[in-house]
């Protein structure tokens, strides 16, 4: 009987071990259809950043410039 019960505190040991690692490891994980980060990534390097206009209202702008274009062509 007691070789039962240390088998059994000896299997609970071995699972929480497995799933201390396996939190500690800092892996993304995907818990239903979500993809989670790492709870380092506030650490992590921005290893690509995409160029992009450096005045950031450009397609707005444009459209105004089009729109007061048309306005002096009618008026």
């Amino acid at each position: 009987m007691k070789s039962n019960g240390s088998r059994a505190l000896g299997l609970c040991g071995a699972v929480v071990m497995a799933a201390s690692t396996m939190l500690s490891t800092g892996c993304q994980i995907d818990i239903a259809g979500q993809t989670l980060p790492s709870p380092y990534y506030i650490y992590d390097d921005i290893q690509y950043a995409p160029a992009g206009p450096e005045f950031k209202l450009s397609n707005e702008a444009a459209a105004m410039k089009a729109y007061q274009a048309e306005q002096g062509d009618d008026g």
